[in-house]
């Protein structure tokens, strides 16, 4: 696998965009159409069964050489041998962020972390629990966040400054239609999730991104 400071394209497995395909199978075409990072992603599923799912897509994701990334659980993470676990800001910190020890969940050492971020107090609180990246966002409007403001592309112009020790993703309503305004912003990285999973084609959207991507 390659390091994560040289991946580019970060793409999901999401159970709202899933549209009847078979998880396994839209893992397989994401990774073939370029993606560098998978997330399982399914906040409506019951433990068991994203630990089911997430069970068959690390066959998948190893054999392409793209890591997995198992979403809001560092214990099935950890059982099924997934190398990274995302979190949120509340997962992690709670809700008294001043005060982290006292709610922070136990993270297994072999676990990568990923934080999402919305503003540059949050990325500063993330860098100090010594996480793998951090995501910035989201950057326009995605239903994939509903109520969640935009933190509009002066955020990830902030990351772009500030960031350098380590790999950040901008997210959130990104497509190949306003991706030049994330790129002008010094984003290098991005997460996409209903630009691809609504595609007819996944691989043939990743593949489209690639392209527009830095290499």
């Amino acid at each position: 696998m390659k390091p994560l400071a040289d991946c580019r394209l970060y793409a999901f497995v999401d159970a709202a965009y899933l549209h009847d395909r078979d998880p396994a199978w839209l893992a397989a075409q994401l990774a073939q159409g370029g993606a560098d990072l998978i997330q399982l992603r399914a906040k409506s599923w019951s433990p068991d069964r994203i630990e089911a799912t997430a069970a068959r897509l690390v066959p998948v994701c190893r054999d392409h050489g793209v890591r997995l990334v198992i979403n809001d659980h560092p214990d099935i993470a950890a059982r099924v041998g997934a190398p990274l676990v995302h979190l949120g800001q509340e997962d992690f910190f709670g809700p008294h962020p001043d005060h982290p020890a006292a709610s922070a969940p136990s993270i297994p050492d072999t676990l990568g972390l990923g934080f999402s971020t919305h503003a540059p107090d949050q990325a500063r609180r993330a860098l100090a629990a010594g996480p793998a990246y951090i995501a910035i966002g989201p950057v326009f409007p995605t239903p994939t966040k509903p109520g969640r403001p935009a933190v509009t592309p002066d955020y990830v112009r902030w990351a772009a400054t500030h960031l350098s020790s380590i790999p950040w993703f901008a997210i959130g309503g990104i497509h190949p239609g306003n991706l030049h305004t994330v790129l002008e912003a010094g984003a290098t990285r991005i997460c996409v999730v209903s630009a691809i999973l609504n595609a007819p084609d996944p691989a043939a959207a990743c593949r489209q991104f690639r392209t527009l991507l830095p290499p």
